[in-house]
């Protein structure tokens, strides 16, 4: 089933000649994307790891830093605290979310956000062929290649951010 939808973020990577994928996330009755992210990207034959999530971080200079990281790492926060030079580094909080990047919480993507938000990458994003970012939209995302959305978070740092998974046993 095709979807059109339009956001900042659909007009930006048309702008860019960038060719994506819309999906439809079912939202549960009070309006939230469904928990089953993984069971429905399964089902439709996609890589439940290959999710951009996009997490926003606010500096103790008050400065809003967003990090894209996929395959359900988490951030380092020593790495991250070092690499912005901010003894201070929090979460940013449900309200600000929205305030910072002009998205509400569960449709927030690494492109297409305000100036005023810097925007770190993850090296584990070049890990996959094709990536599911959030559209802008609440209910949809959108699949793209890992390659595209580089090109399209040209100003973006790429580095090393997540803590290094531990092997198996």
């Amino acid at each position: 089933m095709s979807h059109n939808i339009d956001s900042p973020v659909t007009q930006l990577l048309n702008q860019l000649a960038i060719s994506f994928e819309v999906i439809e996330i079912p939202l549960s009755e009070d309006k939230k994307p469904i928990r089953n992210l993984e069971e429905l990207l399964t089902a439709d034959g996609r890589d439940p790891s290959s999710v951009v999530r996009s997490l926003l971080f606010k500096t103790g200079s008050g400065d809003f830093i967003l990090l894209g990281v996929a395959g359900g790492g988490r951030a380092d926060w020593g790495v991250l605290r070092k690499y912005l030079d901010e003894r201070k580094l929090r979460m940013a909080e449900f309200d600000e979310v929205n305030q910072a990047t002009g998205y509400v919480v569960g449709a927030v993507p690494p492109i297409a956000l305000p100036n005023t938000v810097r925007v770190l990458l993850d090296s584990c994003v070049t890990h996959y062929d094709t990536v599911i970012i959030g559209s802008g939209v609440l209910g949809y995302a959108l699949a793209l290649s890992s390659n595209d959305l580089q090109m399209a978070m040209n100003d973006a740092d790429i580095g090393a951010f997540v803590k290094a998974e531990a092997p198996e046993n």
